[in-house]
This record gives C-alpha cells, structure tokens and sequence, in this order.
C-alpha cells in the first residue's frame, strides 16, 4: 500500500439484467490508471460487495489484477460479520494476486475492544497485509486508537482507514502507530485537514468521478503547496457533501453515469437509484467543481 489518493469504488451493474458490468469495470479501472490514482480499493461498501456472491466477487478481482496489478496496489473490502467469510474472502483476495485486506470492524454485534484486536490480528495472521477500517457510523462500535495499537504490532497489520471525522484522533494516534503505519481518511469532507494534521492519504469516494483532482489534492498537500491544496479543495468541498445526498453510493453512482464514467446509475437492492427530486442539486454541485 502506499501514502496518497484511493478510491473506494463503485461497481457498475447493468441496468437490464442487474449483473456486473464487467467491459464498464474495466473501462473505470483504466480510467484510474490514467489519473495516477495511487491505490484502489475494491468490493467495500462503496463496491456494494455486500450483495455479491462469491463467484461475482473472484472475477471482479480477476479483472482488477488483469488491469493494475503492478500500477497501484489492489485493496479488497474482505470485513464482515462472519469470521469465518472474512476468511474466506481474504483467502480469496491473497490467491488472486491482491495486494491488502481491508478489514472493517464487525458491524451489528458490537465486539468489545479486545475482541476488534483479536479479530483484526487473526486475520492478518493469514498472510496478507491488513488495514483496519473503522467506521463507528456504520457499525456500531468505535475501534479505540489504544487498541488499534495493540492490533498494530502484528507486521501484517499495516494501516488504518478512519471514518469517523474526528481529527483530533490522527495527533493521538501517530505516536502509538509509529511513521511507517499508515493513516487514510476515510472521510472526504475532511480529507485535506487530515492530510494536514499528518495523514499519509486518504480512500475516498469523490475519487470516482474527481480522480485527477483527488490525486493533485494529494500531491499538492505533499509538496508543501497548501494554497494549491486549498484552492482544489475548495472546489470539491459542495460536491464531497452532495455525494452524500443518499446513501453511498447512490448519489456517486449517478453522477459517475452522468459523467459518461459508467453507463447505469444502477445499484442493487436494497439500495435503489438516485432519487429524481435530489438530481437538480447534485448536478449544481458537479457544475461548481467545474465538471459539467
């Protein structure tokens, strides 16, 4: 994994048939490539992986080693509620040449802290590097930094996606982790403040259908040019909240279609396509990005 820009992304469907459009993921995939995206990260919640089966998943992963192995590392959403499937999904990622498992937190059941660590050590146990993803807003539980510590011993246990907005815990944090573990937001609308507080990147959403842009947000906040870094932030600030519209990734779906990125804004229940009543307010938010 490296420091920078990825994107969480979509998984465009076929509006027809309801089946993986898989020309379209590539077409995406290639589309990253020319943006100099630095990681992808593939089947999360974003990817919609939650109504995949096992067989869906091993070719869409198929498809992403075919085309940027080698180019930018391959992140897979493998967390679930299940051990026993976060296993098997991550077995799967490592046999096909994946890069990292992206481990959320168990959702529903609320594990204590000693179990979050033991669950995010047994997996890494399984040989591929780990990132901890921690999304208190989507699971329940909050994972706390002491404890991300202690999961961060483990050499397979190699970086953290925090999704809570809460900047105050990169200061916390960093001195439990050391330098060489890995710090991405997983929150878009804070993703510049948490650059600038220290984080190595970020696995964004608006990097769908705003890859160049996320990617010189990111080089200009390495390269010491805040006001650049600002500048472009400013630009995406309506559109990082408009995607947000409705659930992710229904508003990220219809505008990646409405970009000509995708041909459906299709997504799978129980999630439905954009709701009409909200396209006018979405599309203003891609015009003051200077995208339409």
């Amino acid at each position: 994994m490296k420091p920078g820009s990825t994107v969480a992304l979509i998984t465009p469907f076929s509006v027809d048939t309801g089946n993986i459009d898989y020309q379209g993921l590539r077409q995406l995939l290639r589309y990253h490539v020319e943006a100099g995206t630095d990681n992808l990260c593939i089947l999360g919640t974003t990817g919609e992986a939650s109504s995949m089966t096992m067989e869906e998943r091993q070719q869409v992963l198929q498809i992403a080693v075919e085309e940027v192995k080698g180019v930018m590392p391959i992140l897979v959403g493998t967390g679930t509620i299940n051990p026993d499937n976060v296993k098997a999904q991550t077995l799967q990622a490592m046999d096909l040449g994946c890069d990292a498992a992206l481990v959320v937190t168990p959702y529903y059941v609320k594990p204590p802290q000693r179990c979050l660590v033991q669950h995010m050590v047994t997996t890494a146990d399984l040989g591929l590097p780990v990132v901890i993803y921690n999304v208190p807003g989507r699971t329940g539980v909050n994972f706390l930094d002491e404890n991300i510590a202690i999961a961060s011993q483990h050499e397979n246990v190699v970086g953290l996606k925090d999704a809570t907005g809460d900047l105050t815990r990169i200061e916390q944090v960093r001195p439990l982790v050391g330098d060489d573990f890995l710090l991405y937001s997983g929150d878009d609308g804070t993703s510049l403040e948490y650059l600038r507080r220290g984080g190595d990147g970020f696995i964004s959403v608006t990097a769908n259908i705003a890859a160049a842009a996320m990617k010189d947000l990111v080089t200009a906040v390495r390269e010491q040019r805040m006001d650049d870094a600002d500048a472009i932030n400013r630009r995406l600030d309506i559109l990082h909240q408009k995607l947000f519209l409705e659930s992710n990734p229904i508003p990220t779906k219809w505008a990646a279609a409405k970009l000509g990125l995708v041909d459906s804004a299709y997504c799978r229940r129980p999630l439905a396509e954009f709701d009409s009543a909200l396209h006018a307010e979405l599309e203003q938010a891609l015009q003051d990005a200077g995208m339409l």
